[in-house]
């Protein structure tokens, strides 16, 4: 391996652990190991930095932030949670699925994990106490559910996958669907075995099935327009991501009646600092996917890994256990970055195909935003919920089995990512 990988990987290392941001780590070690070894002009840094962001895919991203960040400041989440309430009241831990559902449907709004956790957790966390649940069980729940809003379209996770691959994103949407499910199903599945026990029956709701609709319709209407549009080819995931926009704002002011300009001007300048913090990452995360291609240390790791055995079943587990190690420390965008490089080659010499490949991705980072100790919706969830960081760790372990199951069945079962494509 190039002496310069020792020191773009050991510095990055050391930034984390002195705590510093991590797009200044990525810049920072990056820019540093350019200097070292004179690898690229200094001029290309910018230029890489800009040609990253100047992409139409990745216009969607500031679209879908705005959508779900207007969606998130109305009453969907409460209309989403009753309707949710309606169907599965009956059930034992009714209140438990009801989190994992409306976490599902409000995924398929916001498209991001923490966003999810944010809008659910204020509303649905304090109900879930009251029902019986504990505390560190409920912030937890709430937390792993929101994992499923990268898994599930529309997903800024999966365009930024699609782009760095440069695979379809329409498909990779297409793609997320099932196995989005498949993980909620997981979850709720822990909660029919350990959260019967501890929870009260929900009460019936005051509201008929109907009614609960017909609230809940304007933001179930979402992502079929989102994904109808995409996959009927009336428009691409970018031009989807404006619909969207055009959508909430519509609901928003016209239909819900719960928002004013002054709210609006609030809710833009939160969507521009959410879709900066991304942007702004992704420049720098590309420059270090630069130096990695650059010097040769993406193709010289993935014929270190090829070396060390050809079965195909073999190398999915040894990529799964360095992705879910990478998400115990960092975030979904610097991953895929940092990591896209090295395993394509690997799952192309395996004839993996890059849609599953993508979604078996995007699912292990879904389980490190609720793994210790950077995991992003555990902190999110305690932020809105106000319980302990500490206490949200210890309720998320069963649920992050539950995950690393689901998680086994989309790796070794393509089909479940791929039956629609």
């Amino acid at each position: 391996m190039a002496q310069s990988a020792y020191l773009i990987f050991g510095l990055f290392i050391l930034f984390f652990m002195m705590n510093v941001p991590v797009v200044v780590a990525l810049g920072g070690a990056s820019l540093a190991t350019i200097l070292s070894y004179n690898i690229v002009p200094l001029i290309m840094v910018p230029q890489r930095m800009y040609g990253a962001l100047d992409s139409w895919t990745l216009l969607a991203i500031p679209f879908f932030v705005l959508a779900g960040t207007i969606m998130g400041k109305t009453s969907i989440s409460e209309r989403l949670i009753t309707f949710a309430k309606v169907i599965v009241w009956k059930l034992p831990g009714g209140l438990g699925i009801v989190t994992v559902l409306t976490a599902i449907l409000f995924a398929a709004i916001s498209g991001s994990g923490p966003a999810t956790v944010a809008a659910l957790g204020a509303l649905l966390v304090p109900s879930l106490v009251s029902n019986g649940y504990s505390r560190s069980f409920s912030s937890a729940l709430v937390a792993s559910s929101g994992g499923i809003g990268i898994i599930i379209p529309p997903s800024i996770a999966l365009i930024i996958y699609g782009v760095l691959a440069e695979t379809s994103v329409s498909k990779l949407f297409i793609a997320g669907i099932i196995p989005g499910i498949v993980v909620g199903i997981a979850l709720i599945s822990v909660v029919l075995l350990t959260g019967i026990k501890r929870a009260s029956k929900p009460e019936k709701p005051k509201i008929k099935f109907g009614k609960a609709f017909l609230r809940a319709f304007p933001g179930l209407l979402t992502p079929i327009i989102i994904l109808g549009g995409i996959y009927s080819g009336v428009f691409t995931p970018t031009e989807s991501a404006a619909v969207a926009v055009i959508y909430s704002l519509f609901v928003s002011l016209v239909l819900y009646r719960e928002l004013n300009l002054k709210s609006l001007f609030t809710i833009f300048r939160q969507a521009v600092v959410t879709s900066s913090v991304i942007m702004i990452l992704v420049a720098a995360a590309s420059v270090y996917s630069l130096v990695l291609t650059t010097e040769g240390i993406a193709s010289g790791l993935a014929e270190s890994m090829l070396s060390i055995t050809n079965s195909k079943y073999a190398l999915l587990l040894i990529i799964n256990i360095v992705l879910l190690i990478a998400g115990c420390f960092t975030d979904a965008i610097s991953i895929y970055y940092i990591f896209i490089p090295i395993f394509l080659p690997v799952i192309k010499e395996l004839n993996i195909n890059p849609i599953h490949f993508g979604i078996l991705m995007t699912v292990n980072l879904a389980i490190g935003q609720i793994t210790p100790p950077i995991g992003v919706n555990l902190y999110a969830s305690s932020s809105v919920s106000g319980v302990p960081v500490k206490e949200v760790i210890k309720g998320v372990w069963w649920l992050l089995a539950a995950e690393l199951a689901a998680l086994a069945l989309i790796t070794y079962i393509p089909q479940l990512s791929l039956m629609f494509i």
